[in-house]
């Protein structure tokens, strides 16, 4: 799923493991997230979304629209 997890991550100068830790995952798993190799979960598609205060289509494409 297409995704603006690295843009918006590298805009507050956090790392993948800043990230991952913040959202209780590992690094690897954001580095798949990022790279589209891994769909979230819809959980952690809301935490996502929640922590950069944007609605969840903000930061994955909607493959059905």
């Amino acid at each position: 799923m297409k995704n603006r997890l690295k843009l918006l991550r590298t805009e507050r100068g956090w790392t993948q493991e800043q990230l991952g830790q913040q959202l209780g995952v590992s690094r690897q798993a954001v580095i798949a997230i990022e790279s589209d190799k891994h769909d979230p979960s819809l959980d952690l598609a809301y935490r996502i979304a929640a922590l950069f205060a944007r609605p969840v289509e903000e930061v994955f494409d909607n493959p059905h629209s």
